[in-house]
């Protein structure tokens, strides 16, 4: 995350949102979201200081659109995001990253199957490390892949909150 955060391009502004799932650190510009934190990503990494860097901006067009959808997916409203959305990494970790926008709402795959997607069949932990690196959580939704036996694992907001984001999908889901 940090290395990410190292690179946010001038004009990066930073606003927070209280949510079910604990209060959310964006960042946006006017390319679009650069990051949907979780609070821990800023602990002890570095990245507290380059987001206290970042000017507060609760009007910012981006952050507002981000706030209203993310508002809207927790009530069960939203089912898809139409948020810009600015991925900075490696080549491969987008490639992971565009995977996991293309999984429907309420459904999850494995890491063995988006890496299979992928044309990689046998890069699973690359996958997972991959959408362990995913700066724009939620809305770029790695919460949606779990361990082949079908068991939550691997999730930087906590496996409790994957394992709430996956209910609140499948509550709102219709069949």
């Amino acid at each position: 995350m940090l290395r990410m955060m190292k690179t946010l391009p001038a004009g990066c502004v930073f606003s927070e949102m209280k949510s079910p799932v604990g209060e959310l650190p964006i960042i946006a510009s006017d390319a679009g979201l650069h990051a949907l934190l979780w609070p821990k990503d800023r602990e002890g990494t570095g990245c507290e200081e380059i987001v206290r860097s970042l000017k507060v901006s609760d009007n910012h067009p981006v952050i507002k659109k981000t706030k209203t959808q993310l508002e809207e997916y927790f009530s069960g409203m939203r089912f898809r995001f139409d948020i810009p959305l600015v991925m900075d990494g490696t080549p491969f970790q987008k490639l992971a990253w565009k995977e996991l926008l293309a999984i429907p709402y309420g459904r999850t795959i494995s890491y063995s199957e988006q890496a299979r997607r992928l044309g990689s069949p046998d890069k699973a932990r690359a996958v997972g490390a991959a959408n362990s690196r995913n700066p724009i959580s939620i809305v770029v939704p790695c919460h949606r892949v779990i361990g082949k036996s079908g068991d939550l694992i691997g999730f930087g907001g906590g496996l409790e909150t994957k394992e709430f984001l996956l209910n609140l999908e499948k509550k709102w889901n219709s069949p």
